[in-house]
């Protein structure tokens, strides 16, 4: 989007660079000031991790081993073992949301980055990585100085599948790639790329086909989500996959749902088959906070807490948030329901972990970052970067006759609404104590006279007895700018929503000012999950409106999840987990993979400034798929006209499509390109999905070449109800922002390797 949007309402975070002195963190472990700590085999940094794991588990007692199985990991004073607390959250920005993390002192905030579904519409993998190298910078400067822990249970890569969930917003949106794809750059960002070496540990969660946290009498704690085999592979698991084979995090944490009957976090189909097993998990599982003692006391998965706690062990798990394997893993072993080598096998993973974060290292300032501190939080270069994280993440959704960008002559603007002069609203949950706050009234006054009426006391709206004054202010400015939408007293974690509608009387606050302004009228949603406004969207008097999540500054985003209109939700019950459309039963399927019927705005749509047109330069029409062993027989395409894509060879079906992109309008813009696949017609022709975009920024008149990677097994596959992925045999077409083009794959039964 263009430069110009900076007229509009926008948060700016001020600097908070802090002068106190910070004394340097004692050592975890190994601190060479103790003269026992050099007999010990696991504080010798030369040695391989793993001998050096092996010798400090072989070390500890059952007793002291035990008390390491839990967040809130207890000290070990006779091997020179400090206490450890687990449970840091960094999910836009280093959080004080868990114990491991406080701000005060020399560190009185940090960078505020915009809420995940904000930062996700950019659709930008470099920004995403670049914030997590920012925010893992911040986390180990507070680490020095003893404000924070090592290990941040972020990013929440649940696929948002029901608009009403209140922590849609943590999120990166409706579809499983992106998910994948943000998973992937974020993670990549806050653990670095120092080989084994962590920066900081990242935990994707919450595993898996979570989605639901108190709807209609049904709460998180006592949900079993029936879910396919086939939307298992195809949706929910696909971030989950991407944040582990990609992004190489070092942990996942379990749910507090069951799947299918089990527990997530007691599933080892789920945890020791699939995320350790199949994709190569390098690092540890947690359980979200109390679910093994949910799984016990809530949904009385077993008869005892001791076979609780053997049977999350024995599944895969290895460190509880919470205190429930402290208090009964003990007995599980005495009682033979456990082996202290499943114990040890548990620690291997978490210690591995911290060992491979430095923690086993002696002195902190002696290692890498160990020289950030204060001057390297809340510095100018990473409110900057908040700042354009949040100009790529808003969303131009209507723009009638160009009504923006606004006029810098413009001499007032009448700034109407519950959300026009909040702070901590803008940077929704799971947040710090940011840097500093710039209101979106304080922002427009940087560029104009405002008059200012909130309209509503808060965003419930509960009466209109404010409305006529909010109309005056209308009727005497030269523009109007109405920041309307949510905030977490309506959508948050354990509160989803009952309703896609603006909340109370906030619809008629917006149509009578609307009527009433003089000049032209924007509206501006401040908001995390979708929300009907179709009345905004039909009314000739608003002359554009943005979406801004949580927070709005300036834009250039596209949407990463579908607005539905209000009357879907009596179709979909927040309960059923399929993503598929049940015409038989009036089922009418999710987001836009599946989902065909009327919206309010669908997934990907963002206008711009300016326009843009597309040229195919380089794709490939046929391909060959070479399978990948003489033990495949000819027939391995089967009755579906698909080949199992463990059956092809994978490696050699990387394709390159080359698009050149031309801003071919009167203004300087930003354009998200996004490319779709379809598979051939049939039994798979339903879906249509998202396998690339590129983000680029052309001035006016100018062309760039963008290049877009399809790996045929990834990209142009499909999964089968038996939770197979196969690539169907025939035409696919490619939707590359409005070209289409097809490619023709083909059984290649000629090239099979021996």
């Amino acid at each position: 989007m263009a430069d110009k949007i900076n007229t509009l309402p926008f948060l700016l975070f001020l600097l908070c660079l802090s002068n106190h002195i910070v004394e340097s963190r004692e050592p975890f472990a190994c601190d060479p000031r103790l003269g026992l700590t050099r007999s010990f085999k696991f504080c010798r940094v030369n040695l391989p991790i793993h001998v050096r794991v092996r010798d400090l588990i072989g070390r500890l007692t059952l007793q002291e081993k035990i008390r390491l199985l839990v967040n809130n990991a207890a000290a070990v004073p006779r091997l020179g073992i400090q206490g450890y607390e687990w449970w840091s959250e960094a999910l836009h920005g280093v959080s004080n949301v868990g114990p491991g993390t406080k701000f005060g002192g020399a560190f009185p905030g940090a960078t505020a980055f915009p809420q995940v579904i904000t930062t996700a519409a950019s659709f930008n993998e470099s920004l995403w990585e670049e914030i997590g190298r920012v925010v893992s910078d911040e986390a180990r400067a507070m680490y020095n100085g003893g404000m924070a822990g090592l290990t941040y249970w972020s990013p929440n890569v649940n696929v948002f599948r029901d608009p009403r969930w209140g922590r849609g917003q943590e999120t990166p949106g409706e579809d499983p790639v992106l998910a994948g794809k943000y998973a992937a750059s974020y993670v990549r960002g806050l653990q670095g790329n120092n080989g084994i070496r962590l920066k900081v540990a990242a935990s994707c969660k919450h595993y898996t086909a979570y989605d639901l946290d108190n709807w209609n009498g049904v709460d998180r704690y006592h949900f079993n989500a029936r879910v396919s085999k086939q939307d298992l592979e195809d949706t929910y698991n696909v971030p989950f996959k991407s944040c582990v084979v990609e992004g190489k995090v070092a942990s996942v944490m379990c749910s507090y749902n069951q799947v299918n009957g089990k527990p997530t976090c007691a599933d080892p189909y789920l945890l020791k088959n699939t995320i350790r097993g199949e994709w190569g998990l390098s690092g540890y599982i947690v359980s979200d906070c109390d679910s093994v003692g949910v799984l016990f006391d809530t949904q009385h998965y077993t008869a005892t807490p001791e076979e609780a706690a053997a049977a999350t062990i024995r599944a895969g798990l290895d460190l509880d948030c919470g205190p429930f394997l402290a208090i009964h893993t003990e007995n599980a072993v005495r009682g033979g329901l456990l082996k202290e080598e499943d114990v040890n096998m548990a620690l291997a993973n978490t210690i591995t972990v911290q060992m491979r974060l430095g923690m086993f290292d002696g002195e902190p300032s002696a290692q890498p970052f160990g020289n950030l501190g204060p001057r390297d939080v809340c510095t100018p270069a990473h409110q900057q970067l908040a700042l354009q994280a949040a100009r790529q993440g808003i969303v131009l959704l209507q723009n009638r006759g160009r009504t923006l960008p606004l006029s810098r002559t413009l001499q007032t603007v009448a700034v109407i609404g519950p959300n026009s002069d909040v702070t901590v609203t803008m940077i929704g949950n799971y947040a710090g104590v940011a840097c500093g706050y710039t209101t979106p009234l304080q922002g427009i006054r940087r560029y104009a006279k405002t008059v200012h009426h909130p309209g509503c006391n808060d965003v419930f709206c509960n009466g209109n007895q404010q409305f006529n004054a909010a109309e005056v202010a209308a009727r005497h400015a030269d523009a109007t700018v109405l920041v309307m939408g949510l905030d977490q007293s309506i959508e948050a974690e354990f509160r989803d929503r009952k309703g896609l509608l603006l909340p109370g009387y906030q619809q008629e606050l917006v149509s009578r000012v609307a009527r009433a302004s003089r000049g032209p009228t924007i509206l501006v949603l401040m908001n995390g999950g979708p929300i009907d406004v179709s009345f905004a969207k039909n009314d000739p008097r608003i002359g554009a409106i943005l979406w801004v999540g949580y927070p709005g500054q300036a834009g250039g985003g596209k949407l990463p999840m579908t607005w539905y209109p209000h009357n879907y939700l009596a179709k979909v019950p927040m309960t059923n987990m399929g993503m598929r459309a049940d015409p038989s039963r009036g089922y009418p399927g999710r987001t836009y993979r599946f989902y065909k019927g009327p919206v309010v705005f669908p997934f990907g749509h963002g206008m711009s400034y300016t326009t843009f047109a597309h040229s195919l330069v380089q794709a490939p029409r046929e391909v060959s798929v070479p399978l990948a062993s003489l033990h495949v027989s000819r027939n391995t395409t089967g009755a579906s006209n698909a080949i199992r894509v463990s059956h092809a060879n994978c490696e050699a079906l990387a394709l390159g499509v080359h698009i050149d992109v031309k801003n071919t309008g009167d203004m300087d813009g930003t354009h998200t390109l996004l490319v779709f696949s379809s598979p051939p017609g049939g039994k798979w022709s339903t879906q249509k999905q998202l396998i690339g975009f590129e983000k680029v920024h052309l001035v006016t008149g100018s062309q760039q070449r963008v290049k877009i990677d399809v790996h045929v097994c990834k990209h142009l596959s499909v999964v089968d109800r038996f939770g197979i992925r196969r690539i169907p045999i025939g035409e696919h077409d490619l939707f590359i922002g409005d070209l289409k083009h097809s490619i023709s794959l083909q059984a290649n039964l000629e090239e099979i390797k021996s």
